[in-house]
């Protein structure tokens, strides 16, 4: 049994009709049924003999895009027609992807197929006895391959693409290399072997066909366009008709270059700038203009051409701007303009691109200086004068002189600023308005001003020193205190002092000073001096022994002269204290004669001290005791017995018949009714009421008089609190001219009452009597 000859005969021959479907069968033994023991060569170019088994394959094109399309057939040999033989697809893929005709063994695809996606598949196929139920052959497989047609255009891989390369770069230079891909098979024809072009980009890129480089084919100039889009198109096929294309595009950017020198927009700058204007100051600025971009465009001005060397230009590295400075001050009045040249170039230069930057741009700057208002100039920085001390007042010290630097020359008004020694004219002569002594000051620092009198807001000054020279005005003299001592058994000839002197003055030379005994002193034979010659004299007894008791003490007057001009002459006393010394020559009675003294100055300060307390301490008991004397005076009532007899209550009671508030039987025994009486003089009604006194137990004339005196208190004492704070209880008396203060019965009583004597009762009864006073008159 074996595969029919002329059915894989036949089937060989529908192969080109099948479209490039292969169908791959493996060899099958050989057996004694087989009616072909070998299947020959010349059975068909999809059929070869390989070691005793068969090989066969289909090839179907993957373009079919029917959904069931026949991709070819399977018969065996033994297949008489009669229809008693059936097909069966086995694999994976049999029933799904491909089915076959059981009756006709015809296979069909039931799916477009995609070489991208799976190019084999292997699948087995055999073929059954209908009738007996049998497999008439062993299972076989077989191959089918996808075969490739061009269905995939290229497609670039790292879009989008970007480059960037410096302008004015030579032809030739390489730019970016963009690569293409195409998923057909390479090895299938020419499906995926591209070809490169450009489609947007000439004249200034082109491109290498087959690798996609891209190069400069022409200069360019960042200046007139910084960036290109260029489109390349990749076609499959080589290119020939029915390829596929791709595009892309790439941006390619120039980068710069320093192609462009700075070049000044303005050929003349006018700046101005004030006289007045401080060194360092900004008049104005000028500008150049660089096409190149960041560093290139870095640029450094300078001044080419200022035969003054007034001014200055700096550069301004953020907004690349050149700042033309005031290098020195200008002064209207000796030039009032300037010319000057600048030039700019660029910063950072490379060597290639030097013939760009062969000239220099520059530019004209013309300054006008603008006259101000300025203050005085003294002819001199500072004045140096001289005086000699004791010169008379008004002396003269010296002239400074100022001037008005403006056209308009304005007169000058001088005068010192604190100063009280000096004063000067309106001409600048200074004088001295006091005495100088050079020992108090040897130099004084003065400022005068000059002002501007037609505009005072001008104001100059300039220190002016004055050195105040000396003349020999103080006679010298000891250098300091001496107290010299010497012993009672002394001998002639012995040095007891060294003395030394000084002078106040200032000398041309070096003080040298003369040291002798005054003419009285020289005739006494006890001392003598002798002159050192070194500004120094020391002092010698000129006897043997001296007498504590007879002469404790010695005064000599010693004549100091020194070498001035003229020479001055001082007498100095110097004093000897006679001790008495022991056998050492000690001067023990000196020494506690040092102490005494020094005892006796301690003791009259410690008695000034005592004093000075005790004083302090009798003038306070003074004022005490003038205290003490103005209170008795006040209150002479308290030293006598009468306590008992006065009742105080902080409460104003309601009235007699208020009996809550206090205990009225404690003021009198007995009610006694007042009656009214006409006003009379106070000293004639205190004595009334000190014989009326005499008859009534409490209502006494001390008891009355006490009253009367505490009203004069209250109305003189200017310290005394308000009336209406004052609550003092006391029995008023029955001969009370003012009678009872309660309200009870006032509406009988107060209707013949007169109320003027409350005028008399002093300030405090004012409003008592203004009050009940008048008011009772009007009602007549």
């Amino acid at each position: 049994m074996g595969w029919n000859q002329k059915s894989r005969m036949n089937f060989s021959l529908l192969l080109p009709s099948l479209l490039g479907i292969s169908l791959l069968w493996p060899c099958l033994p050989a057996t004694e049924n087989s009616k072909t023991e070998k299947v020959k060569h010349s059975a068909g170019p999809h059929l070869r003999v390989k070691r005793g088994w068969m090989w066969n394959q289909f090839f179907v094109p993957e373009e079919m895009n029917r959904t069931s399309y026949r991709i070819g057939q399977l018969r065996s040999d033994l297949d008489n027609g009669n229809n008693s033989f059936q097909y069966k697809l086995l694999g994976a893929e049999a029933g799904s992807i491909f089915v076959i005709d059981e009756r006709t063994g015809d296979i069909y695809a039931r799916q477009k197929l995609d070489r991208e996606e799976r190019s084999l598949y292997t699948l087995r196929a055999q073929v059954i006895d209908t009738t007996t139920g049998r497999a008439v052959e062993p299972e076989s497989e077989f191959v089918i391959r996808v075969s490739d047609i061009n269905d995939n255009e290229p497609k670039f891989l790292d879009e989008p693409y970007e480059a960037i390369v410096p302008e004015m770069s030579p032809e030739g230079t390489l730019v970016i290399q963009v690569t293409a891909s195409d998923a057909d098979d390479p090895s299938s024809g020419n499906n995926a072997r591209l070809l490169y072009s450009l489609l947007r980009g000439q004249p200034y890129f082109s491109i290498e066909p087959t690798t996609g480089v891209i190069r400069i084919s022409s200069k360019m100039d960042r200046e007139l366009q910084d960036e290109y889009w260029v489109i390349i198109q990749a076609k499959d096929m080589l290119g020939l008709p029915g390829a596929l294309s791709g595009t892309t595009s790439v941006l390619i950017k120039l980068s710069d270059v320093n192609d462009n020198k700075p070049i000044f927009k303005e050929s003349l700058y006018r700046l101005t700038v004030s006289e007045s204007a401080p060194t360092g100051t900004s008049i104005g600025k000028i500008m150049a203009y660089d096409n190149d971009i960041g560093e290139n465009a870095e640029m450094d001005y300078s001044i080419e051409e200022d035969d003054s060397q007034t001014f200055d230009i700096i550069t301004n590295n953020e907004t690349q701007e050149g700042i033309v400075i005031l290098k020195k001050k200008v002064d209207f009045e000796h030039q009032n303009h300037y010319g000057i040249r600048a030039k700019v170039k660029n910063r950072h230069v490379d060597e290639k691109l030097m013939k760009y930057h062969a000239e220099a741009s520059t530019t004209f700057i013309k300054v006008q200086v603008e006259d101000d208002d300025e203050p005085p100039v003294f002819h001199f920085p500072y004045y140096i004068f001289e005086i000699f001390e004791g010169s008379p007042h008004g002396s003269f010290v010296g002239v400074v002189s100022a001037a008005d630097p403006d056209q308009r020359n304005s007169p000058i008004g001088y005068s010192v600023t604190r100063s009280k020694v000096f004063s000067i004219d309106d001409n600048g002569t200074i004088i001295a308005t006091n005495p100088l002594d050079r020992e108090i000051s040897a130099w004084y620092n003065l400022s005068v001003t000059a002002t501007e009198k037609y505009n005072v807001q001008q104001i100059s000054a300039v220190p002016v020193y004055v050195q105040v020279l000396n003349i020999n005005d103080h006679p010298p003299e000891f250098s300091e205190y001496y107290e010299t001592f010497v012993c009672e058994n002394a001998a002639s000839g012995q040095v007891i002092q060294t003395i030394s002197a000084v002078d106040r003055d200032e000398s041309v030379e070096d003080h040298h000073f003369y040291f002798n005994l005054s003419v009285d002193d020289a005739k006494n034979s006890s001392f003598t001096i002798m002159d050192n010659q070194d500004n120094t004299a020391v002092i010698l007894t000129n006897r043997t022994g001296f007498s504590l008791q007879e002469e404790p003490v010695f005064y000599i007057s010693i004549l100091i002269a020194d070498n001035g001009i003229p020479s001055l002459t001082s007498t100095n006393t110097l004093t000897i204290y006679i001790c008495d010394c022991d056998d050492n020559g000690s001067t023990q009675t000196c020494s506690n004669k040092d102490l005494m003294l020094s005892l006796g100055f301690r003791t009259e300060i410690i008695i000034a001290i005592l004093i000075s307390i005790m004083i302090i301490f009798g003038f306070i008991f003074l004022i005490l005791g003038l205290k003490q004397q103005r209170k008795q005076t006040l209150f002479p009532e308290k030293g006598e017995d009468f306590g008992e007899n006065i009742f105080r209550y902080d409460d104003e009671g309601g009235g007699e018949e208020d009996t809550e508030a206090f205990d009225i039987a404690e003021l009198r025994s007995s009610t006694v009714m007042r009656e009214r009486r006409t006003r009379k003089a106070p000293a004639a009604e205190i004595r009334s009421l000190y014989r009326q006194s005499l008859q009534v137990g409490p209502d006494s004339a001390i008891f009355r008089k006490f009253i009367l005196e505490k009203l004069e208190e209250a109305n003189t004492d200017p310290c005394a609190p308000p009336f209406d704070s004052l609550q003092t209880y006391a029995f008023e008396g029955t001969g009370s001219l003012a009678g009872s203060l309660s309200s009870l019965g006032s509406a009988v009583s107060d209707q013949d009452e007169n109320y003027d004597y409350l005028n008399e009762l002093g300030p405090r009864f004012k409003r008592l009597a203004c009050m009940f006073g008048s008011a009772m008159q009007s009602n007549y």
